[in-house]
């Protein structure tokens, strides 16, 4: 007879890793609430990035797939937005 709490990761290490989640999902509900594109780009991705590890880490292969290519969609809306013209206001 094989104990099934034998594969279950201690609950200090599990602990650790909800933190992780918590503050992914913080940093994903700021990025909503910005006005300026490109602070709520920078704030997605950190909260895809901590995600991405967050899935890893939980052996969530869907969280971490997800998160991953979002990541990369960030990244390249983050470089779109830098290299377009800025416009003066002032004029």
């Amino acid at each position: 007879m094989t104990n099934s709490n034998a594969n279950l990761k201690p609950r200090r290490e599990q602990l650790s890793w909800e933190y992780l989640g918590y503050l992914a999902s913080a940093l994903l509900v700021a990025s909503l609430t910005m006005s300026d594109v490109m602070k709520l780009r920078w704030f997605n991705l950190a909260g895809c990035i901590a995600f991405t590890l967050y899935g890893v880490a939980i052996d969530a292969v869907p969280v971490a797939f997800t998160n991953g290519l979002l990541t990369f969609v960030n990244i390249y809306h983050i470089i779109k937005l830098k290299r377009q013209p800025t416009v003066d206001a002032k004029k």
